[in-house]
């Protein structure tokens, strides 16, 4: 696998002191540059940006069957490490985040297997954080 270059995502938020305290205190995302309206964080080293919007919509637009779970789209979120994916799981829990689907392993025994979970955000914006057992099956068929 190559090295791979940061991803930037923009994403709407209805109120930026939650978004500062769900992606910077529960998730653990250093904060960059913020504006009245806009806050940078650093997610695993990839760069998200929270932009403030007036009018609140539903963030999620409709799910998807994957291995008899109705996953959300649109989401997004970060394949990790199985020790931080595990610290993460751990963090939210703690901290009683409501999952959308909790911890799981997916496609057991399969290519491609992997731990997943997804949670949305205060505004409704939905992450998926997965670790893959074999991090070469990322995109395995």
């Amino acid at each position: 696998m190559t090295e791979l270059s940061p991803f930037h995502i923009a994403f709407p938020v209805h109120d930026l002191d939650a978004a500062r305290h769900f992606y910077g205190t529960i998730i653990g995302c250093a904060e960059g540059r913020s504006d009245t309206d806009w806050i940078d964080f650093d997610l695993y080293g990839h760069q998200i940006v929270a932009h403030r919007v007036a009018v609140r919509r539903e963030a999620i637009i409709g799910h998807n069957s994957v291995d008899a779970h109705a996953v959300p789209v649109p989401h997004f979120g970060v394949v990790l490490p199985p020790a931080d994916w595990r610290a993460l799981a751990d963090r939210l829990v703690a901290a009683n985040v409501e999952f959308v689907i909790e911890p799981t392993v997916r496609f057991a025994d399969e290519p491609g297997e992997q731990s997943t979970m997804f949670f949305l955000d205060p505004s409704g914006n939905a992450l998926e954080f997965k670790s893959f057992r074999d991090v070469r099956q990322l995109f395995a068929k």
